[in-house]
């Protein structure tokens, strides 16, 4: 745990009682802190009750704020877009002051006692539509390979004030999510990472520019010492600019399918073949495309975003290779979970938007392809370029129908509805050389508590094939 710094003896409300804010409430107490929490979930409340904490009175109201110091909200409660929270609301209306998790670990993560390590620890943040957790993981890999001390959390592993106090030499790689960087008070990574943009979460950003917005947040106000960037869309080149231009070895770029230009510090992937360039030489090269858990440009990008970090780091292409070919990936993201007749299948349940599942589709077709969910805003827009990996599509929960009607005349499709019976009926067409593809560009919670159990779910039906 890392005890939460500033509040000794100080009135602090928590909101929210899911994984995040039940360590952020044992935290702040470990700080010393009066902590107050609510939820507005009835179960949640009492489990907190009986776990010892003071439940929060009123705080829908300014005036029930009179003594607070501090509101650490959760990171799925809006607090502005598309209306904030009324508890927020009234903690804002009253002057005090709205963190998260995040804020507070960044602001208890130095340790007085510093001066007694040789080499002082450092944290990676890893943000980004699409592929956050696993480069997060594929860095926090190679470092624990090499036998250097290593922590992951933030979105992915633990919460970050669940991590251990830290030890001289270790490197804390957190995954930060758009919800994550934007409300956080306190950003102060050594090395930050943007991997990518694409439509996702409008409607709590109030829109693209919104969205951007938060995970710039990362840099403009993080101000990293070195900052990794993907310049494949406008808003990593933006990105890139602003920090780079006057600091060009403070940002080191990274793109998939062309040659940067340029004499600064790049990560270049083409082909398969990763290429780090320095000053306008080539120092080294890896070829990635025997790397089964790093597949398509998706896969590149998180293995160039990792080699940039690491590298940042100070470890040597030696040392990195061999790690990253041990890499086995992460569940329901590009996960092979069997193979039938020559015919591959993959379970990216992770692919929750339109530029997540088209990436899927590029790695792994041709592809019986598994859609649809909760539809995000949008829909299936932007798809169209991916389309020509798609053999057929397969649509299932509440989207199956609007999917449809993107879909009508530009590849075959059949309405499914379940899982059970859209890997059936895919399973039963396919042919050798195709890919039974889970990449829903949905939500799951039409049908599912979170992407995890729909991946599960694939997975399963899956696995009855071979009983059939």
């Amino acid at each position: 745990m890392i005890p939460v710094k500033g509040y000794e003896g100080r009135k602090v409300a928590v909101l929210g009682l899911g994984r995040s804010g039940l360590a952020a409430a044992r935290a702040l107490v470990a700080g010393g802190a009066e902590v107050h929490v609510h939820d507005d979930g009835a179960a949640a409340r009492e489990r907190a009750r009986q776990a010892g904490f003071t439940l929060l009175r009123g705080g829908g109201r300014p005036e029930d704020w009179q003594g607070f110091s501090l509101l650490v909200v959760s990171p799925g409660i809006p607090h502005l877009y598309p209306a904030p929270h009324p508890v927020i609301a009234a903690a804002m209306m009253a002057g005090v002051p709205v963190d998260n998790d995040i804020g507070l670990f960044f602001r208890s993560w130095g340790q007085a006692d510093w001066s007694r390590f040789d080499r002082i620890p450092r944290v990676v943040a890893v943000t980004g539509s699409n592929g956050k957790s696993t480069t997060s993981a594929l860095i926090h890999h190679v470092l624990k390979e090499n036998g250097r001390p290593t922590q992951l959390g933030g979105n992915i592993g633990v919460g970050v004030l669940d991590l251990a106090p830290p030890v001289a030499g270790e490197v804390v790689v957190l995954e930060l999510s758009s919800y994550q960087s934007e409300l956080a008070r306190a950003l102060t990574p050594d090395i930050a990472v943007f991997l990518n943009l694409s439509p996702d979460h409008l409607d709590r950003h109030g829109g693209i520019g919104g969205y951007f917005a938060a995970k710039r947040r990362l840099f403009a106000e993080g101000g990293p010492d070195r900052a990794v960037i993907g310049v494949d869309e406008a808003e990593g080149v933006f990105l890139a600019n602003q920090i780079g231009a006057e600091e060009p070895g403070r940002v080191i770029r990274v793109a998939t399918g062309r040659k940067l230009s340029g004499k600064g510090w790049d990560v270049v992937v083409r082909k398969g073949f990763l290429a780090e360039w320095r000053k306008g030489r080539q120092v080294a090269s890896l070829d990635l495309r025997a790397l089964p858990a790093l597949r398509g440009r998706a896969g590149w990008q998180n293995a160039a975003a990792a080699w940039g970090v690491l590298r940042a780091l100070g470890l040597a292409p030696r040392e990195i290779a061999p790690a990253l070919a041990s890499f086995e990936g992460l569940p329901h993201r590009g996960q092979l979970v069997g193979e039938r007749g020559g015919v591959r299948f993959v379970n990216d349940s992770k692919a929750t938007n339109v530029a997540s599942a088209a990436l899927a589709l590029a790695a792994h077709g041709p592809a019986r392809w598994i859609a649809g969910g909760e539809a995000k805003e949008g829909g299936l827009a932007g798809i169209e370029p991916a389309l020509r990996h798609v053999v057929k599509a397969y649509l299932v929960g509440a989207a199956a129908e609007s999917f449809a009607r993107t879909l009508e005349g530009r590849v075959p499709f059949e309405i499914c509805g379940t899982m059970e019976r859209a890997v059936a009926r895919a399973a039963a067409e396919a042919v050798s050389g195709e890919t039974v593809l889970l990449a829903p560009a949905a939500a799951s919670f039409d049908q599912y508590r979170d992407f995890a159990e729909r991946g599960e779910d694939f997975t399963r039906c899956v696995a009855a094939l071979k009983d059939a």
